[in-house]
């Protein structure tokens, strides 16, 4: 199991950050598009690091045009010499609108597209074919010279796709590289619905799961100390309460047969008493979701929960102390 780490910290930071991540033994780093951008951070990371893989994890494609996306793509991976994925994610509806200001229709018939004319833009580049992309929601058919990378030696990136229901996994089995399972997701739903469904969609295309990568970032609650526990303990509930009421999300829970929790966690959510929220989740819907451990134990619980079913483990181990997270990365990473 590869082990990654989230790299969520202001831009001066991460030159000091990123060689510590390296000679801890993580095997990549991962940005999100939440309080900071997720591609510079990575332009950084590739600076400052030999081996690290470099993942958006993800950027909102639905915010960007795949022109604008397939640029910063192959700039990123070509100073990373071949290291860099792009991950991407369709967000929620209401952020693509009321935040982004961009349209949000079809999603996984989006999605499926924004990841095909990529390739049809980085064909230009790298394999010198002609530009002639027409799609339903996007057009590409315009690329002179002036316009193509001339740094085409790593060829194009690797694409993720971010996906929580049916329909958008089996988009990302069918036109990805990859696939970044949503934190809000349990061991059952991974190994009855996401793998199953990838399976499926990578044999329709003729490709070998090993050739297929699926990450997860797992929710953990831990803390050396009954109060750093608690603590922990008590955001993780936060975070499942959070999640559980967006309808988006609402297939996970009905594989538990946790429905009538959303609607409550709805009603609380649309009233704005986020307070009371957290106070819906008992300890059984808790450990579905996150992994509650000892520092010395995540890790070996990680294994054992998720070992078999994701090849790559993402988590920040913010909880250990320097000298136990090299020891934790290990635990994760032993075959």
């Amino acid at each position: 199991m590869l082990v990654d780490a989230t790299l969520d910290a202001p831009l001066a930071r991460i030159p000091e950050i990123v060689p510590r991540l390296e000679a801890i033994g993580f095997d990549g780093v991962r940005t999100t598009e939440t309080r900071h951008d997720p591609f510079l951070p990575l332009l950084l990371a590739a600076e400052h690091s030999r081996r690290l893989t470099l993942t958006t994890s993800i950027a909102v494609a639905f915010a960007r045009s795949p022109m604008t996306v397939a640029q910063t793509a192959h700039d990123l991976n070509a100073l990373a010499r071949g290291r860099f994925i792009l991950g991407l994610g369709s967000q929620v509806k209401g952020h693509v609108i009321r935040r982004f200001s961009m349209p949000f229709d079809h999603p996984a018939a989006r999605m499926a597209e924004f990841v095909q004319a990529l390739r049809a833009i980085w064909a230009a580049w790298y394999q010198g074919k002609a530009l002639d992309f027409r799609g339903a929601f996007y057009t590409h058919t315009l690329m002179t010279p002036a316009f193509q990378p001339e740094d085409t030696t790593f060829g194009a990136p690797k694409v993720a796709v971010a996906a929580v229901g049916p329909l958008m996994t089996e988009v990302a089995g069918r036109v990805a590289d990859g696939a970044i399972a949503h934190p809000f997701t349990t061991a059952r739903y991974l190994g009855e619905v996401t793998v199953p469904i990838i399976a499926k969609a990578l044999a329709a295309r003729g490709r070998a799961r090993a050739d297929f990568e699926l990450a997860y970032p797992p929710f953990i609650a831990s803390g050396a100390t009954e109060e750093a526990l608690a603590e922990a303990v008590g955001k993780a509930r936060q975070n499942v309460a959070f999640y559980a009421s967006t309808p988006a999300y609402r297939g996970v829970l009905a594989l538990h047969g946790w429905e009538a929790a959303q609607d409550e966690l709805n009603k609380l959510a649309r009233a704005g008493r986020w307070d009371q929220m957290a106070g819906l989740i008992d300890d059984g819907m808790l450990n579905a979701f996150a992994v509650v451990a000892e520092p010395d134990r995540v890790a070996g619980t990680l294994r054992a929960r998720y070992g078999g079913l994701v090849d790559r483990i993402v988590c920040g181990f913010d909880f250990l102390d320097d000298p136990a997270r090299p020891r934790a990365v290990a635990e994760l990473k032993a075959r």
